[in-house]
């Protein structure tokens, strides 16, 4: 399972969000530039293509695809690949730095076309009663142009310092819902985040949630 990427940047009065995601069904790896709410563009790149020129980015820089072959595991292709998406992540981020976004985005949307295109929502909605009994709950619910998405799989990593990393995956019920449950300590979630993917259907939604202790 590979996880996406989410930044704020400004450069002058603007602040982008730039979210960076694989779909799997596609093969594509995809970076959304947000204004306000809204795509302003995409850039997307071919996973079979850049894995087969060697993992090399569009800005020519080599990424640890450049070792991938045929029966490699499956974790160390999830980590490669993760890897290509770091790097097309970044150089998006340092063309908007550079005051040069419309150079590298190979497509921007209209509004016409973005009302055309259903794009899963993950909502968490319990955000402001999370911890409670030595336990922490997220419900969260996965929809598709405002309707409910069953049987969506939401895998979870939850993180926090001096312990592994927790992953965990469940499926949404009917009304595109489901919760998950870690036993943690309130005193470690200041310092803990939770990045949950959702996929259904070859699409994704990927967002990270930080955690506070309760005041």
């Amino acid at each position: 399972m590979i996880f996406g990427f989410n930044t704020d940047i400004r450069h002058e009065d603007t602040v982008y969000h730039v979210q960076s995601e694989a779909r799997e069904g596609e093969q594509l790896l995809q970076t959304q530039v947000f204004v306000r709410g809204r795509c302003i563009g995409t850039r997307a790149v071919s996973l079979a293509s850049m894995v087969a020129a060697g993992g090399e980015n569009t800005a020519g820089q080599k990424t640890d695809g450049a070792n991938a072959g045929p029966g490699a595991p499956d974790q160390n292709d999830d980590q490669k690949k993760e890897k290509m998406l770091r790097d097309l992540h970044r150089e998006v981020l340092d063309a908007i730095r550079e005051g040069r976004l419309d150079s590298v985005l190979n497509k921007r949307d209209t509004p016409e076309t973005l009302a055309a295109v259903k794009e899963l929502d993950l909502e968490w909605t319990n955000a402001d009663s999370v911890h409670a009994g030595g336990t922490l709950m997220m419900h969260l619910r996965v929809t598709e142009g405002g309707a409910p998405i069953q049987g969506a799989r939401l895998t979870f990593r939850f993180a926090r310092p001096d312990a592994a990393p927790y992953y965990a995956q469940i499926l949404t019920d009917s009304a595109g819902k489901a919760e998950m449950r870690v036993q943690v300590d309130e005193k470690s979630l200041p310092d803990a985040s939770v990045l949950v993917q959702a996929s259904f259907g070859g699409r994704t939604a990927t967002r990270k949630f930080q955690l506070r202790q309760r005041i």
